[in-house]
């Protein structure tokens, strides 16, 4: 690359004949006749606030000008006027519910996995609900919770109560058929 050359400068053997056929057409004429060319006219626009224009008089007849208040983009146009954008944060509940999130993982572990699963997704939602201030999705979601739970500990309970019957039938069974 020659450092003497502009980058922008097209190369020294640059066919200028070959773009021949991709013209671009001629910008349109410059029109003298409208200085305002896609805007009314001034004075005619319209009254911004929607009333109509009153004429206020000085004290010995004389009308007082009119003045328009307010940043516009151009010259003789209306303001904007832009409202402030609200942001609306949650409140946790001042009570929150309880989200069994302990029982809950007690109960994945020790007793019914799948239930527990189910229990510890509904804790989850719990506690969500109990941070973004929505009291009822928070209760119904602790209930479910809560159902879930026990179900699922009175199944380990049950299957842990079952297998110690079937150890103690068992150890008495092969005692009683194992004895000379």
């Amino acid at each position: 690359m020659d450092p003497n050359k502009s980058p922008n400068e097209p190369p020294t053997n640059w066919n200028t004949s070959e773009k021949s056929g991709i013209t671009q057409p001629a910008p349109p004429p410059y029109q003298q006749g409208y200085p305002n060319a896609g805007y009314p006219p001034p004075g005619s626009y319209p009254n911004p606030s929607g009333y109509p224009t009153m004429q206020y008089e000085a004290p010995g007849g004389q009308p007082i000008p009119q003045v328009q208040y307010g940043h516009a983009p151009y010259p003789g146009q209306p303001p904007i006027t832009i409202q402030p954008t609200v942001y609306m944060t949650p409140t946790p509940l001042a009570k929150p519910l309880p989200d069994y999130l302990g029982y809950s993982i007690f109960t994945l572990l020790c007793c019914c996995f799948p239930l527990g699963i189910a229990a510890l997704i509904y804790s989850i939602f719990t506690r969500n609900a109990n941070v973004s201030g929505q009291q009822e999705i928070a209760e119904k979601n602790s209930r479910m919770a809560r159902i879930l739970n026990h179900t699922a500990l009175g199944i380990g309970l049950a299957i842990f109560v079952l297998y110690i019957i079937y150890i103690i039938v068992m150890t008495v069974y092969f005692k009683q058929h194992t004895s000379p």
